[in-house]
């Protein structure tokens, strides 16, 4: 049995080094990016109130001791992402975050319980945007890193490319011959009309699963794996029932302003027009922390001073990218522990 190297061990740190070197280079030449962009560089404090309100991401909670004596519970975030939007209620336009992010339950060669989350934030401007900034920053990343080509597990993309864009229903459509609109009549998600959808496109379902679990499971099993090959792509329009801090899109209210963005069958980037009604945030956060309770028999807190803050946010794009998975894709690492510099 081969034995499991230790990230200090000195043979195992010489065989990461390129990989970590070719990751501070990325760092810089985004850094260099958004300069001149426009943006400032913030960091977002990692201890709050509520680490987020999506059912299926788990935080870690440890506890604030004040000079009192009194004890109160924080959550080291999942995300800037609540800290971020309340910047830019305090005035801020252009801002982005190289965030240190945790999450529980995750592990594996795309996951780490610690990991680097980039996120930025345009005010003013729209979603498309972000788009344009994710084609820029693959091939940059590519070219400092000295790299034709994206890789993962045998698979490739080409970054110097202009991805391809795909709406959900269109993917339901292509990879699992499912008609999803179809599955939520006047914008509603019906159960059973996804579960018969579902079982005809040769999935196992449980008794239990609710439309968004079934959702998941598709998108998992049929579809996630055939995006960004060849080249990247930008997954858009998802139901608004699966997007829970982005706004409906104008011209379809059934979808959102969300999109996400995959290269060699990886999830990279997750993007949004952001959500300000803090009435209709309130609303999803409730019903995903019910989510949450009757999965997982936990729920976390909402962030108050969020809500307060939305109302205060001019229209905004939102987006965060996982820096490790796409540093891993342009160096063709096999796990993520070979783009981290320490465990």
């Amino acid at each position: 049995m081969d034995k499991i190297r230790s990230w200090w061990e000195p043979d195992n740190h010489a065989d990461r080094r390129p990989a970590l070197l070719a990751r501070g280079k990325i760092k810089s030449a985004f850094r260099r990016f958004f300069e001149a962009e426009g943006f400032l560089e913030v960091e977002c404090g990692q201890l709050q109130r509520s680490p987020g309100n999506e059912t299926h991401l788990h935080a870690l909670s440890t506890q604030v001791i004040r000079p009192d004596g009194s004890v109160e519970t924080r959550y080291l975030h999942t995300s800037p992402e609540f800290a971020a939007k309340k910047l830019l209620a305090a005035s801020e336009t252009k801002i982005f975050d190289f965030a240190r992010v945790f999450r529980n339950r995750e592990r594996g060669a795309l996951h780490a319980t610690e990991f680097t989350m980039l996120e930025w934030y345009r005010t003013n401007e729209p979603y498309e945007k972000l788009m344009e900034d994710c084609t820029l920053l693959l091939a940059e990343a590519a070219r400092v890193s000295g790299s034709k080509m994206l890789s993962f597990k045998g698979t490739t993309a080409d970054p110097f490319l202009e991805p391809e864009q795909l709406t959900v229903s269109d993917a339901f459509t292509r990879y699992a011959d499912i008609d999803l609109m179809a599955t939520t009549p006047d914008g509603v998600p019906d159960r059973d009309l996804m579960a018969k959808a579902v079982l005809r496109s040769g999935i196992r379902i449980a008794d239990d699963d609710s439309w968004a679990d079934m959702f998941s499971r598709v998108m998992v099993e049929k579809i996630d794996p055939y995006l960004g090959i060849g080249r990247a792509t930008i997954l858009c329009e998802y139901p608004i029932s699966e997007a829970a801090l982005a706004r409906p899109k104008p011209s379809d209210p059934r979808v959102a302003e969300r999109f996400e963005l995959f290269a060699c069958g990886v999830e990279l980037a997750n993007a949004f027009g952001e959500l300000t009604d803090a009435a209709e945030q309130r609303r999803r956060f409730e019903a995903d922390m019910d989510a949450k309770e009757r999965i997982y028999g936990e729920r976390y807190p909402i962030d108050e001073d969020l809500l307060k803050a939305l109302p205060l946010m001019p229209p905004t794009s939102g987006i965060a990218l996982g820096f490790d998975r796409l540093v891993m894709l342009a160096t063709h690492a096999p796990h993520i522990d070979q783009v981290m510099w320490t465990g």
